[in-house]
C-alpha cells in the first residue's frame, strides 16, 4: 500500500467525514430512488481454493489496485469504517474517489463489504463487492451500485461519467477474475 506524506492525516479526517448520501447500507437490500443503479454478476470459477483466492484479493484492495487505480487506505483490510482514497488517472490529472466502508459481509459462503462516498467523490452513493460460494462450488462475484453525480464536473460529464463508471467495473470484474485464477 502507498502513502504519501500527508496521507494518515487526510485518512482520519476522512474516517470522520459525514456520506454524501443518506441511505447508508442500500444496497443490501433495496437501492434507493433518485440514483443510476448499477449491478454486475459474474463468474470466477470454482471451489473453495477460488473463493478464498477471491476475497482476499477483494479484502486487501488487491483488485482495486488490479483494475488499474492507485489505493491509499486507512487499514490494509476492508473493514468498517476504514477509509480509502481511490485514484484513477496520472497525477495531477485523474480522478480521486474518497470512501468509506460502511459494512462487511462476513458469512461462510459470502464475503464482500461495501463503502460510501466521501466529499471529494465526483458522485454520491454506494458501491457492494460480494463473493459468493455456490452449494455446487461456483464463485461468482457481484456488484451492486447506486449513484449520481456530485460535482459539477460529474454533472457535465453526463455520459462520460456513466462510462468511466462502466470501465472501472469491468476493470474490477476483470483483476477479480485474474486474482481467483492464480495458482497459489
Amino acid at each position: 500500500m502507498i502513502r504519501l506524506p500527508g496521507d494518515q492525516k487526510r485518512l482520519g479526517a476522512l474516517a470522520q467525514a459525514e456520506l454524501t448520501y443518506a441511505d447508508r447500507g442500500a444496497t443490501r437490500d433495496r437501492l434507493p430512488p433518485g440514483y443510476r443503479p448499477a449491478s454486475r454478476d459474474a463468474r470466477l470459477g470454482a471451489g473453495r481454493a477460488v473463493f478464498d483466492r477471491a476475497v482476499d484479493g477483494l479484502l486487501s484492495w488487491e483488485m482495486h489496485r488490479g483494475a488499474g487505480l492507485a489505493v491509499t487506505a486507512s487499514q490494509p483490510y476492508a473493514a468498517v469504517g476504514a477509509a480509502v482514497v481511490l485514484r484513477w488517472g496520472i497525477r495531477p490529472l485523474g480522478f480521486l474517489a474518497p470512501c468509506r466502508v460502511v459494512y462487511r459481509v462476513d458469512e461462510p459462503d459470502r464475503r464482500g463489504f461495501a463503502y460510501g462516498t466521501l466529499p471529494g467523490h465526483p458522485v454520491r452513493g454506494e458501491e457492494a463487492f460480494v463473493v459468493r460460494i455456490g452449494p455446487d462450488g461456483e464463485v461468482r462475484f457481484a456488484i451492486t451500485a447506486f449513484s449520481r453525480p456530485a460535482s459539477l464536473a460529474a454533472r457535465l460529464g453526463g455520459p462520460a461519467g456513466r462510462k468511466v463508471q462502466e470501465i472501472v467495473t469491468d476493470r474490477y470484474v476483470r483483476a477479480l477474475q485474474r486474482i481467483a485464477a492464480a495458482r497459489a
